[in-house]
This record gives structure tokens, sequence and C-alpha cells, in this order.
């Protein structure tokens, strides 16, 4: 990193303790050095250094009553990273786990996956270290209402349209988006993932995990392989690992294995899938559980053991930096051939590097699983046109977003003499639309 040094350095220190952003500006910044070199004129104007900063960064205090009466408080977060393409987009994730710095890192590769998508949405990210685990549902109803309480001044349709991501599922969205209503009194689509009746669209739950698997099933083709009679492992047992799953299987792979923050659950006969959504999505239970009905499979308590299962194709789809260097390597070293990513920012940047250069099939997060922001743009077509789509019209729509997403990343990794190299391919093709917004709508 030679041209844009000075950008990285100013970023490190203005955010010294914010490792997860700092992670993901290095990653993109080293990819944008090429980008730079052809276009001067943007960093006469300051892109590079204006893209690494947020528009707005909102942080709030969420004070809730849980059910022994104690006062609870939590901290809340709202990051408007880039409106150059369209209103903020991008999810709220509840975890303990949630900070600025993990929210920030988020946002700032919403912006690039929104652009890959070809719709006209903006960056954003929000959340909260509130933890929906073991607690009621009135408790997480009194959460949700009270941390719309504040949201509520910094968003709407056309400004900044919030959706679901870590422990935010359609319940939560549901009380959040009630809140919103009684206090606003409108009827708008100012949240995506919201329940069918009253403005969700059909194939939201299915989309981030079905346009992994379109995606990855495009780049296969490029190699002339497929998923047909792969095994497949696949981190977490969310929305986005679950339809993975199915669409894997639909597709004639194998998934093996799957993972909660527990445990891995490792069955060679190919998991059953319909037990995994009965455990994940209706009794909201550990994967644990799966060896009550099927005691021969093998269940391992680290979450990070299921890379050691032997496959074809991996899948992380749980959380940021799960898949590290060690495990880069014991995956290759059991014949693993091809790893997309269905979470944010999933592998570190030592085992990225190590994949590139083994010349594994790698597909970045920002590219692979823009289809779960790319059906919440669908959704907010819809609401706008007060009707619903089919969901074979929505999942055609997304298989067809995903295809051309595949597309555009492969083709500008050979312009700029990166072929095949994905992670450059997908920054730099997400960047340049960015880029070319702001550089038309001036120094603002």
């Amino acid at each position: 990193m030679e041209l844009l040094k000075s950008v990285y350095e100013k970023v490190c220190k203005q955010n010294p303790h914010e490792g997860e952003f700092l992670q993901a500006v290095e990653e993109v910044l080293e990819s944008l050095e090429v980008v730079a070199k052809y276009h001067p004129e943007w960093i006469e104007n300051g892109i590079f250094e204006r893209i690494v900063e947020p528009e707005r960064q909102i942080m709030f205090r969420i004070t809730w009553v849980d059910d022994q009466g104690k006062v609870q408080v939590n901290r809340g977060y709202r990051v408007q990273f880039n409106s150059a393409i369209g209103p903020y987009k991008g999810g709220l994730r509840f975890h303990p786990s949630v900070t600025l710095s993990v929210i920030k890192f988020l946002g700032f590769e919403q912006t690039f996956k929104n652009s890959l998508t070809g719709l006209p949405i903006g960056g954003g990210k929000g959340g909260s270290d509130f933890d929906p685990k073991n607690k009621s549902n009135h408790e997480i109803m009194r959460f949700c209402q009270n941390f719309m309480l504040e949201l509520q001044r910094h968003i709407g349709e056309n400004t900044d349209v919030p959706a679901g991501d870590i422990g935010v599922g359609g319940r939560e969205i549901g009380y959040l988006y009630g809140m919103y209503k009684k206090i606003q009194n409108v009827n708008t689509g100012v949240l995506t993932g919201k329940g069918l009746e009253f403005g969700g669209s059909l194939g939201r739950k299915e989309a981030t995990g079905y346009g992994l698997c379109y995606f990855m099933d495009e780049y296969l083709k490029d190699y002339q392989k497929t998923f047909k009679n792969m095994s497949v492992v696949i981190s977490g047992s969310g929305n986005v690992a679950i339809y993975a799953a199915e669409k894997v299987t639909e597709l004639g792979g194998k998934v093996v294995a799957m993972s909660d923050s527990q445990g891995v659950i490792y069955d060679i006969n190919g998991v059953d899938l319909s037990l995994i959504k009965q455990l994940k999505e209706v009794e909201r239970k550990r994967i644990s559980e799966y060896k009550e009905k099927y005691p021969n499979a093998i269940y391992y308590e680290n979450s990070k053991d299921i890379w050691k299962v032997k496959c074809d194709i991996a899948l992380p789809c749980a959380t940021q930096n799960e898949l590290d260097l060690e495990s880069a390597v014991t995956l290759i070293s059991n014949g693993c051939f091809a790893v997309g990513e269905g979470a944010n920012m999933p592998t570190t940047p030592e085992a990225v590097k190590y994949f590139i250069k083994n010349n594994i099939l790698y597909a970045p997060g920002k590219a692979a699983n823009a289809g779960g922001v790319a059906t919440s743009a669908l959704e907010m077509t819809q609401n706008s046109q007060r009707f619903s789509w089919s969901f074979e019209e929505v999942n055609q729509r997304l298989k067809e977003i995903m295809k051309n997403i595949y597309i555009n990343v492969s083709k500008t990794a050979e312009e700029y003499n990166v072929p095949g190299n994905m992670v450059v391919g997908a920054n730099v093709a997400g960047f340049i639309k960015v880029a070319k917004a702001m550089d038309a709508q001036g120094i603002i």
C-alpha cells in the first residue's frame, strides 16, 4: 500500500482501538491501490479519505425493565456510513459482542456490498450489546420498543432502512416496526425483513443463504465444478446457514456439519435439516440436541472444530473472524477446494491470503452474501408499490442479481490484472460505483 498509506495511517490514528474496523479498512484499501493509480483525481478530491469515514455515527442509551422489575441499561448504535447511491441500508445486530468498531466495520462493508447489488442503496449498520438469548418474549419486546424510541429519530423509508442481523429476526423486527408505526403514525417501508402480514417479502428469509449458493454455483461452473456430490460444511445455524444448507442440498451437495456458538454437529450421512430447523427456528435450542435423535452423529464442543471436518466446500456463515489461518491450513489439507462467505468478514486476513496463495476458489462476503440486502431492497420496492411479488418472482430476481454480481466481480478482477482474485474484484467493483457518485455530487 503506497498511494493510500497515508489514508490508512489517518484511520488508525483516529480509531486506534477499533480492531474490526481497521481490519476491514486495510483489506479494502490494499485492493484499491490499483484504482488510485488510474484515478489520481479521486485522491485529489479526497474520495478515498471520505469513503473510510462514516457520514454519521449515532450512539445512545437504551433503558428497559426486565421481568424481575430490575432496570437494565444497554448501548445502541446506528452508523450511517455512505449515502452516495441511495438511502442507508443495513441490518441491526443484537449481541454482547457489539461495539462501535463492529458496527463501523459492518457499515463499511455494507457500502460495497450494496453497491455490488446494482440497486440504489447506500451503506449503514446498527445494533446493541443486548443479548436476546434466555430473555422472555416480553423482555425482548420491551427492549425493542425502547431501542426504537431513539432509533426512530434517525431513520425513514428514504433516509435509512434497517433490517435484521444476528439476534434480530422476524420477532424483533415485528416489535421494532410496531413501535415505529405507533410513534410516527405511518405505515411505511422503513424496516425490511417484516412479517408477510405487514409488508414483508416472500423469499427474504431464504435470501442470504440462497444467494450465497447462487453465487458459488456460478463460480464453480467457471472451473467446471458443481455442488453435485460434494460434501459441504456450513458454520452457523441461523437463517443464512439453514437456507444455504437447503439450497446446497437442492443443488445436489451433502451438508455434513453445522454449528452454533456452543459446538458442532457432524453427521457423515448428511445433516437432517428439518431437525435443525425445528431446533433453531421453532424451539430455539442448542444444536447439541441433534444427538438425541441421531446418537451416531458426532458433537464437538468447540464451534471452531467445524473446520476440522473433511469437506470439499466450506461456507462460513456464523460471524466475523471465525476462520483463522490454522483452520484454513486444516481445510486445505483435508481436500477443501472452495470457500464461500455467508457471514461478514468471517475469514481472517491471514487465512484469506493463504486461500488465494493456494488457488482456493474463495468468494468474499461482500459479494457472496449480498443476496439478503438485495432482497431487502426488493422488499422496499414492493412496499413503495403497495404490492407483493410471488416467491418465484423474488427468487428469480435474486438469482439474476447474484449471477450479475459474480460476472461483475470476475470481470473487474480481470480488468485490473488479477484474474480470479475475487477479493480485489469485489472491492474495486463495489468502490467504483460509489466513488463515481461521490465525485459527481461534489465535495460534501
